[in-house]
């Protein structure tokens, strides 16, 4: 015998315990997991086993009587080979009898499962819940207590507008945000006085102008809107609370108590007794002194959470406490793809109606309505669905006044707010520019619409307030589009729409118009069609000359995005992308195609 037939001979655990050390402490089978199944197999893989030389014996005598004891325990085990075929055979028919389908049909759930379990924990894919499916978490309290900064703590961004004044915000003001396993919308409320309060003291409380964008208003109609403000901002609120399966009151820790902290929590109480109610104490940067400053918040008949909503110390605690009273929101089997939703910004000057078109878009009121100037401070966005079940993000926005009006006010307020009316041009699909229509078109409303020409919106024009024109006939229509189209030249391709918001007059159509622009926005034209324009327009008028006197030569243009119009046209000398193309286009009068 050959000393690779020898070496084939020996069976595999005991080949395996001549090269582990840990052999000694394993001397029983009954150690392994392996099962006896397992175990025979690996006896009839002898031929594969390495050779005999690479153990190590002391002596030739050890040697040879450990080959004399492996041969006679070969004998054995090839005694009970047949024995280990049957078995094997046997287990192959068990194999067999194995429905496969029903094995592919299973992998294929636990796959599903798996990739259905991580989307949840990414937050990817089509299983976003709806705003509208989520429960709602209210901010209350008083003015100036950080109830924006809480609000912009919690959804993780600069939302809302927040300063050092009281009566900022006024509308109410809807986030997303998240807590673990746990996702609810966030809505700030604009603070919520006292009725004790005289008039003065609340103009003063809220920063309420009478002069500034109210000229033209009679003195009794103002002094009435101010008189009207609080009880429409604590409407907004009461709104909000109505809403809401939690609320959180919220309090200042430095101020103290006072005497509208606990109207406020005797309203809470006798109302909203059936609402969980979570009292948080902010403005409580130091956690030692925290606790001292929220103590003598324990009369209001809450347990005070110390809070600081710039530092963020303390959210924590309050958002356990919160999301112990939500219920979670179980994801559907086959959840609905959310599709696409084009978003509306509605701008434009100051008291030309844009509340008012929000309103009468959603039929209710979801802004405060004011001849106030300025009542509108937050970009106010509203989920919207037409008659037809298409969907839209409405976007309220603040008046945009003159910068060197905004300049000389020295309101830091209404700089933001204009701000955000930027930023809402900016994120918007379709922008409505609303304008007067006894002021028709201002230089201030030019200036919006190269603004909105510049971001690259889709547009159309609105002419709110259409009741006051007097005398209308058949012609008055075209001879004011006439008018608009002549001032705003480089808006003349938008649709003009002419509506009176507060009577609910024609605003379907501001919708219908939107619907228009979007989907023209949206549509993409082949190669062919867009160099048979660039042809028609070099043939009109040669392009321009570069400084070095060279005049360009376009090969040919393509459109590269599907919304806006986005362009590349290759020429001599590189690639002129939308700013030149476009412009070339735009000024020979042939960009509506």
């Amino acid at each position: 015998m050959s000393s690779l037939d020898i070496c084939a001979s020996i069976p595999f655990s005991k080949n395996c315990s001549l090269f582990s050390p840990l052999s000694k402490s394993f001397s029983s089978p009954a150690a392994f997991s392996l099962s006896t199944h397992r175990h025979r197999q690996l006896h009839l893989r002898r031929p594969f086993l390495p050779p005999l030389s690479a153990t190590n014996f002391s002596t030739n005598t050890e040697k040879d009587d450990f080959l004399l004891s492996e041969i006679n325990e070969d004998g054995e085990h090839e005694q009970d080979t047949d024995l280990d075929v049957e078995e094997l055979a046997s287990d192959d028919e068990e194999l067999e009898s194995f429905d496969v389908h029903e094995l592919e049909r299973e992998a294929k759930q636990v796959v599903k499962e798996l990739s259905v379990s991580l989307s949840r924990e990414l937050k990817i894919g089509p299983f976003i819940i709806p705003d509208h499916l989520l429960p709602r978490v209210a901010i209350v309290g008083r003015p100036n207590v950080g109830k924006s900064a809480l609000f912009n703590r919690l959804v993780g961004g600069n939302r809302a507008i927040v300063i050092d004044e009281p009566g900022v915000t006024r509308d109410r003001l809807y986030g997303r945000s998240y807590w673990g396993d746990y996702e609810f919308m966030i809505v700030d409320t604009g603070g919520v006085l006292t009725i004790s309060k005289s008039q003065d003291d609340v103009m003063e409380e809220l920063a309420i102008t009478t002069t500034i964008g109210m000229e033209g208003i009679p003195l009794a109609s103002r002094e009435a809107a101010v008189a009207r403000m609080p009880s429409m901002i604590e409407r907004q609120a009461t709104v909000a609370v109505e809403e809401s399966s939690v609320i959180i009151f919220l309090v200042d820790g430095q101020a103290g108590l006072n005497a509208a902290d606990v109207e406020i929590g005797d309203w809470l109480r006798k109302h909203y007794s059936h609402k969980c109610i979570v009292l948080a104490v902010n403005k409580c940067e130091s956690p030692r002194k925290g606790i001292i400053q929220a103590s003598e918040f324990w009369a209001l008949g809450f347990s005070p959470l110390p809070i600081s909503a710039i530092s963020g110390s303390g959210t924590g605690e309050l958002l356990d406490s919160v999301c112990s009273q939500l219920k979670k929101i179980e994801e559907t089997e086959n959840p609905e793809i959310e599709e696409y939703v084009p978003a509306i910004a509605i701008v434009g000057r100051p008291n030309v109606g844009k509340s008012s078109i929000l309103n009468a878009l959603v039929g209710e009121d979801r802004t405060i309505v004011s001849p106030i100037s300025g009542t509108t401070r937050d970009a106010i966005d509203t989920e919207f669905t037409g008659s037809d079940g298409q969907k839209f993000h409405l976007i309220d926005t603040a008046g945009i006044r003159k910068r060197a009006a905004v300049a000389s006010s020295g309101s830091t307020t209404e700089a933001l707010s204009v701000n955000r009316a930027f930023r809402a041009i900016r994120r918007s699909d379709v922008v409505a520019l609303v304008i007067e229509a006894m002021a028709c078109i201002t230089e201030q409303d030019y200036k919006i619409a190269e603004r909105i020409e510049r971001e690259g919106k889709g547009c159309l024009i609105v002419v709110n307030k259409w009741d006051t024109i007097p005398n209308k006939n058949q012609q008055t229509t075209a001879h004011y589009e006439e008018d608009v189209r002549g001032k705003l030249r480089i808006l003349n391709w938008a649709p003009i729409v002419y509506s009176t918001a507060i009577k609910g007059h024609n605003v379907d159509k501001i919708i219908v118009a939107a619907g228009m622009v979007e989907k023209e926005r949206s549509r993409r034209l082949s190669t062919a069609t867009l160099n048979q324009v660039v042809r028609e327009a070099v043939a009109f008028k040669s392009p321009p000359r570069t400084r070095g006197g060279k005049r360009g030569r376009v090969y040919y243009c393509t459109q590269i995005e599907d919304d806006y119009m986005t362009e590349a046209a290759h020429k001599n000398g590189g690639t002129v992308t939308q700013t030149n193309t476009m412009d070339y286009i735009l000024q020979l009068g042939i960009h509506n195609y």
